[in-house]
C-alpha cells in the first residue's frame, strides 16, 4: 500500500468495518467510498470481499472516470454509482450503500419512509425519499452509472437538497445515503434503518398513525441543527 493513499485506504477500511459491526450488510454485500477531493480520487471496498478478511490494503483508488488508480482487485460493482454521485455532488466527502432489512423492505415496497416522530425529525425535515424503480432501457444500459442518474433525478424532480435530505431509497432495490466524511455516510446509514424500522413498526400498530406535527419537526430538528441549537455539549 503506497504512503500517498494510506490514511484513505484505511479511513474507508474503517468505515466498511463498520458496517459490519452495526449489522447493516448482509455476508458481502453493501460498500462505503470516501472521497479525496484534491487528487480527484476515492476509495472504495473491493468487490464481493468477505469483512472477516477485508484489510486496509485491499481498498481499491478509482477516480471519477472510474479509472482504478490503485489497488489488485476489482472495486465494488457499485463504484459507477459513488463516482457519479461525488461528480455531480461535490460538497458530500463520504457515500456508503447497504442492504439493511428495514431500509430495503420499504424500498421493496417503493413507499417514501414518512415522518411519523422525532426520531426522525432529529436528523431531517422530510420524509425519506424513495425514488421509483429504474426503467428497462436503463437497466439494460449502464446500470450503475444510471442508478447515480435516478437518484439525482429524484432529487431535482422532488426539489429535495442533498445537503439536507442525506439518504434515498432506490425503488426495489435499497438505501443510500452520504455525508461529509465516510464516518458520516455511515451514521447516516442507520439512523435511515432504525428510522425504517420505526415506521414499519408504528404502522403496524396503527395503519393510519398521522405525520409528525410541523411545529414538532420544526422544533426537533432546530434544536439539533438550527442557528441557536442547543443539543449536545
Amino acid at each position: 500500500m503506497s504512503l500517498k493513499y494510506k490514511d484513505l485506504k484505511e479511513e474507508c477500511y474503517e468505515a466498511n468495518m463498520q458496517l459490519n459491526a452495526l449489522n447493516l450488510v448482509v455476508y458481502t454485500f453493501g460498500n462505503v467510498s470516501t472521497v479525496d477531493r484534491n487528487q480527484g480520487v476515492f476509495a472504495i471496498k473491493p468487490s464481493g470481499v468477505a469483512y472477516e478478511v477485508l484489510r486496509p490494503e485491499d481498498i481499491v483508488i478509482v477516480d471519477f472516470d472510474n479509472n482504478i488508480i490503485e489497488g489488485d482487485m476489482r472495486p465494488s460493482s457499485d463504484t459507477k454509482t459513488h463516482a457519479y454521485l461525488y461528480k455531480h455532488w461535490d460538497t458530500i466527502g463520504g457515500i456508503a450503500h447497504t442492504h439493511a432489512t428495514y431500509s430495503v423492505a420499504w424500498a421493496q415496497a417503493q413507499l417514501d419512509i414518512p415522518i411519523l416522530g422525532t426520531t426522525h425529525a432529529d436528523h431531517l425535515t422530510s420524509d425519506i425519499p424513495c425514488a421509483p424503480p429504474m426503467k428497462d432501457n436503463l437497466i439494460m444500459g449502464n446500470y450503475e452509472h444510471n442508478t447515480g442518474v435516478q437518484i439525482l433525478d429524484c432529487f431535482t424532480e422532488r426539489g429535495l437538497s442533498h445537503s439536507d435530505v442525506e439518504m434515498i431509497l432506490i425503488g426495489n432495490h435499497g438505501p443510500f445515503a452520504w455525508g461529509k466524511n465516510a464516518a458520516k455516510a455511515v451514521y447516516n446509514s442507520k439512523v435511515l434503518e432504525v428510522i425504517a424500522e420505526m415506521a414499519y413498526l408504528t404502522k403496524q400498530i396503527n395503519p393510519s398513525a398521522a405525520r409528525l406535527k410541523d411545529s414538532l419537526i420544526k422544533k426537533h430538528y432546530e434544536r439539533k441543527h438550527g442557528a441557536n441549537s442547543y443539543y449536545g455539549q
